[in-house]
């Protein structure tokens, strides 16, 4: 009887036993019958592991995450214009021609997600945290009309430190996103330093964050009659949009 092969996806990323995409992406296959589809952990400490990895020709796709996002592209052949302009990729394509195409699949998610959820009241936003899930989500809301303000540790030309937060910038806000890994398990008791004491029933807070479901973000704010979201329908919307790249 001949054998079937293989199709192998995976994700790229530093220290991600944690991750959410093997689990998720086991149960689909085998929900779905897919008893031909893999998907591993490809845990690279360096981006010189991570560019050997794209080098192994039995796969077919892969997911990228925390370093990695923004590293990854200069190894790619191409990228989609969404990913070009967003300036990360959470999602490569090996391509039959041997090529590699880059994706990001994170904007669709995060609009899908928040979107179900928040209507927008007051059009301006704070992205805390400067990696390439930042990115995708300056990209949505810029799409989307929002004002947007990155804050961070360290301030820069078009980022606030956390001591900035002002009551009557606060004030201004309808939305606040935590792209920082603050809070992730099993340091569950961290959260960014922003103003919880000027938060109201105003504020909507989205953590990307999905393990612990609720952050101590989510809980301080909820504290303050904020409405919040965790990250798991944006991960699962970005993970189904990273499977109709792979079988396109």
């Amino acid at each position: 009887m001949e054998r079937k092969t293989v199709r192998k996806f995976g994700l790229i990323g530093k220290d991600i036993d944690y991750s959410f995409s093997r689990g998720y992406f086991a149960d689909k296959f085998l929900k779905e019958h897919l008893e031909d589809c893999q998907y591993d952990n490809y845990d690279c400490p360096t981006v010189e592991h991570v560019f050997a990895t794209l080098k192994q020709t039995d796969i077919v796709g892969l997911n990228v995450t925390i370093p990695y996002k923004e590293k990854i592209m200069v190894a790619l052949d191409s990228l989609s214009p969404q990913a070009q302009e967003i300036g990360a990729v959470n999602t490569v394509v090996f391509r039959s021609d041997g090529s590699l195409e880059g994706h990001n699949t994170d904007a669709y998610g995060f609009e899908h997600a928040l979107f179900d959820q928040w209507a927008p009241t007051l059009p301006k936003a704070l992205i805390l945290g400067t990696g390439g899930a930042s990115k995708a989500v300056e990209y949505v809301l810029k799409k989307k009309g929002i004002h947007t303000q990155y804050v961070s540790r360290y301030s820069g030309e078009k980022t606030l430190t956390y001591d900035q937060l002002t009551p009557e910038l606060m004030a201004t806000v309808g939305l606040i996103v935590n792209c920082t890994p603050l809070g992730t398990h099993p340091n569950t008791q961290q959260a960014p330093p922003i103003p919880y004491d000027t938060l109201t029933q105003q504020h909507f807070l989205f953590d990307l964050i999905y393990n612990p479901a609720i952050t101590e973000f989510m809980k301080q704010g909820q504290a303050k009659g904020a409405k919040t979201l965790n990250g798991m329908q944006m991960l699962i919307h970005q993970a189904e949009q990273s499977w109709s790249l792979w079988n396109s």
